[in-house]
């Protein structure tokens, strides 16, 4: 594990009040938006992209729209149809 994420571990095992917890929670959400929204800026439409499906199912596709934080998918063989994944999920072909 990222020698980071364990140092943020520790510290969140060190938290003694809910409040402390809340604010944390709070950071978490704020940084998962910033992630998204990087990722699909990186992102246009007509890429070919892969992730992995509800079922563990390696998914391919290609890119159709590109929302703040979503992008919506046109998947190819058996996992067909359209799928809006979070962008971060999603890796180039």
């Amino acid at each position: 594990m990222c020698n980071n994420v364990t140092k943020a571990i520790e510290a969140i095992r060190k938290l003694d009040s809910a409040s402390q917890v809340n604010q944390v929670i709070e950071a978490i959400k704020l940084q998962q938006t910033f992630v998204a929204r990087s990722a699909a800026r990186s992102i246009t439409v007509g890429t070919m992209v892969s992730f992995q499906g509800r079922r563990g199912q390696r998914v391919t596709g290609e890119v159709t729209k590109v929302n703040q934080k979503t992008v919506v998918v046109s998947a190819h063989g058996p996992a067909g149809g359209t799928w809006k994944v979070t962008a971060s999920m999603l890796e180039a072909v």
